[in-house]
């Protein structure tokens, strides 16, 4: 198993979109690299540099590293700064966090691609490549929120969590 750190926004949506793929092992929700130990979500909301983000375990055979930020980059508007959707603020920001440097080539492939098509496109990417500093676990409210509440504030729209079926 290997585990990637993936800041898309808020972390509600990015976790119910990762969850539907195969080969994703579990999610947790939590808030990473902020200049605070173990930020309750209102200091997160408050400016504790923190950035809503989802612990990803997965399993490489099943589902390679770079098909899944392949999926991530679906997910998330690549050239915003701290900004998805409706939600702003620095909570909000992309991100890729990586604990084993191992992965780092993986990474590179696809977000350098990522970036020249942006930059075809005259734009810059905006999403964080950086070593995980610290993750810490979210309220368990926020643990898959949106199995919970189906109903509930998401700034995806609701085919993404349908892209898994379309692969079938």
């Amino acid at each position: 198993m290997k585990t990637i750190y993936l800041a898309g926004g808020c972390f509600w949506g990015t976790q119910k979109f990762l969850d539907q793929f195969p080969g994703v092992v579990s999610t947790q929700t939590g808030y990473a690299n902020g200049r605070t130990e173990n930020p309750t979500y209102k200091e997160v909301c408050g400016g504790s540099g923190h950035a809503e983000t989802v612990k990803v375990v997965f399993d490489e055979a099943r589902l390679p590293l770079g098909k899944l930020l392949d999926y991530y980059f679906l997910a998330i508007d690549p050239a915003s700064v701290n900004k998805q959707g409706e939600d702003t603020g620095e909570q909000y920001r992309t991100g890729i966090y990586y604990e084993d440097a191992a992965l780092l080539p993986a990474i590179r492939e696809v977000y350098d691609r990522k970036a020249a098509e942006l930059e075809r496109a005259g734009k810059r990417i905006a999403v964080e490549l950086r070593p995980l500093e610290q993750f810490f676990s979210a309220e368990e409210y926020h643990q898959k929120y949106l199995d919970k509440n189906p109903t509930g504030y998401c700034h995806l729209p609701p085919a993404l969590f349908r892209v898994a079926e379309g692969e079938k």
